[in-house]
């Protein structure tokens, strides 16, 4: 998947940190600064280069505020899960029903529930509710996050992936792609079996990759093990240098699946549809080339368990078409095999 940046990369993020610092969605100064390195526009143009600006530039914004969400609510305030149930469940209906106002409203729900009336400028009613169905997905993935943080244990493999790909925020990051591109795809086409399992192996692969390259900044921060090393550790009873060697095969699998299962869908894919899956693939690109180089992960190795020596390689750590034992989505290798059976016949 070749690497892609839209033009308008730097007004993108220099608009989009203005926008953000009037948002007032942090009070803290030091987080502040931290938020503006972030590149969101670098974000955005990477992973959605094909976009039109004007949604493009709510894309960014969006970034902006998950990021915030993300530091100053979950990860580093040490949130109970209770109390970001109630926060989560006022940002819902903040975007179920924008026009009003709700009382007490946070700085997050307030910047959310407008960015959720502009998309009405660029959606169509089916996309703003596959927007809205996803913000529950992620919403509800946040609260589950949340209770972990409180458990002096860490979930079991399955949970974890089930749990990550969820609170990534990445559902309603792959429901923009067909709002930011200007196109859409049918109901019928987002709810094939294999386009789904397409969707959510971008929502894995982001989350995953997510895990390797921030382990040292949640560590260094935050003293955040909530992580794909730090669980297979716990699964495998084994080593960081080992779980980062397992993690790293276990991503090039799902990779493998990835391009073998897209191939077969642009076979037969057309308009929107193709458009979306091209998307997919994009996102999964773009967010390795921001990561790469964002100064937000640019933190001291803390450990050994860290995928700090490098990003690319010619071939991948596991390209077996094996399914992971993982109950929770072994379901996605079913679908190439139906693939291939339909091909053969």
């Amino acid at each position: 998947m070749p690497s892609a940046v839209h033009p308008s990369a730097e007004a993108l993020n220099d608009m989009t940190v203005r926008w953000m610092l009037q948002q007032s969605l942090d009070t803290d100064d030091h987080q502040r600064r931290r938020l503006a390195l972030c590149d969101f526009g670098g974000l955005t143009a990477s992973t959605m280069p094909y976009g039109q600006l004007e949604p493009l530039t709510l894309m960014a914004r969006f970034h902006a505020v998950l990021f915030s969400l993300d530091d100053g609510v979950c990860d580093e305030a040490y949130v109970t899960a209770d109390t970001l149930a109630q926060e989560t469940s006022r940002i819902m209906r903040a975007i179920e029903a924008p026009t009003v106002q709700q009382p007490d409203e946070s700085p997050h729900a307030a910047a959310l529930r407008s960015l959720r009336l502009q998309l009405e400028r660029y959606a169509s009613r089916q996309q703003l509710r596959r927007w809205t169905d996803a913000m529950r997905v992620y919403t509800s993935g946040l609260v589950w996050e949340a209770a972990w943080r409180r458990n002096p244990d860490l979930p079991s493999l399955n949970d974890y992936v089930t749990l990550w790909m969820r609170a990534i925020g990445m559902a309603p990051s792959t429901a923009m792609i067909e709002i930011v591109a200007g196109h859409s795809v049918p109901d019928h086409d987002v709810e094939d079996p294999r386009v789904r399992a397409l969707t959510e192996i971008t929502w894995t692969l982001v989350s995953w990759d997510n895990d390797l390259y921030s382990r040292n900044k949640e560590l260094l921060r935050a003293d955040d093990n909530l992580n794909l090393v730090d669980v297979l550790c716990q699964e495998l009873d084994c080593d960081p240098h080992h779980a980062l060697q397992e993690a790293v095969e276990m991503r090039d699998r799902v990779m493998v699946l990835f391009l073998r299962l897209r191939e077969q869908v642009m076979r037969e894919a057309e308009g929107g549809l193709r458009r979306y899956v091209q998307g997919l693939g994009q996102f999964v690109r773009g967010h390795l080339d921001w990561a790469s180089t964002c100064p937000r992960y640019s933190v001291p190795s803390t450990s050994e368990g860290s995928a700090d020596d490098g990003w690319w390689k010619q071939r991948p750590a596991d390209d077996s078409f094996e399914p992971l034992p993982l109950p929770t989505i072994s379901w996605w290798w079913d679908q190439l095999a139906v693939s291939n059976r339909a091909t053969s016949g």
